[in-house]
């Protein structure tokens, strides 16, 4: 069993303002704060990956957080994986997972896990890397086991006892950039052949990083009323409803 298969911190604790940071969480945010109203005690699992999760620090939670690499945890950050999570059963009314599960393997036992310690009625809110066909050494240096479409990641939250309240795509109006990133890496010779310690994210001109967070507030203003229909992230909101079986 695995969280990362060696790989180590997120890129996020180097360079925490890089573009794509700075877009997910407004994008989570957007896609998926009206689920979090009302939750009072959240378990944020990947808590080291920068500031994805800070829009949950409102003042009104006790918020846990916990990451199989410490480098990136504050100080009362927990160190652990995902795979065991050190808490009692049903002591949390939220867990959030941005781009963890695709860490762990098996995922069903990262799943069974988040279920474990989510009170009956509570709420997972998940973000994972869309699309198989997009794989490449990033994935595999970044310690992924897979990538997803919707309606796998749908039948892998479902399978695992939630009911999905909203699933949808982000990141679609940069997607044509992430295409031609990924064609290059496909066609030239692979620069990672094993999982890293911390990932380089590629290097972006300052108007180019200002031009994708532009674009990115397209999607951020229609996540806040609709789903959108491809991208290269998967969001998801899920209640529990019963335990794995």
């Amino acid at each position: 069993m695995t969280d990362a298969g060696g790989h180590g911190g997120s890129p996020s604790i180097e360079h925490p303002d890089y573009w794509w940071y700075l877009a997910r969480t407004d994008l989570l945010h957007a896609a998926l704060s009206h689920f979090a109203k009302g939750r009072t005690t959240v378990l944020d699992i990947g808590s080291a990956d920068g500031p994805s999760a800070s829009w949950l620090h409102d003042g009104t939670r006790h918020l846990a957080s916990l990451d199989i690499d410490p480098r990136g945890l504050s100080a009362n950050g927990v160190c652990g994986s995902a795979l065991a999570l050190p808490f009692a059963d049903s002591c949390f009314d939220m867990v959030s997972a941005f781009d963890v599960i695709e860490h762990c393997d098996p995922e069903a036992e990262a799943l069974a896990e988040v279920n474990r310690v989510l009170q009956p009625g509570g709420t997972f809110l998940m973000a994972v890397p869309a699309y198989q066909w997009a794989w490449t050494d990033f994935d595999v240096a970044n310690g992924h086991f897979r990538r997803y479409t919707k309606a796998r990641a749908m039948t892998a939250v479902e399978r695992a006892g939630f009911r999905v309240d909203r699933a949808t795509y982000a990141f679609t109006s940069v997607f044509p950039g992430f295409l031609a990133e990924r064609l290059v890496r496909k066609l030239r010779k692979p620069r990672h052949t094993g999982p890293a310690d911390i990932v380089k994210d590629p290097e972006v001109p300052r108007f180019l990083h200002h031009a994708l967070v532009g674009l990115s507030k397209v999607d951020e203003a229609v996540l806040r009323r609709a789903d959108l229909p491809f991208g290269s992230s998967v969001f998801l909101a899920a209640t529990k409803v019963s335990d794995p079986r």
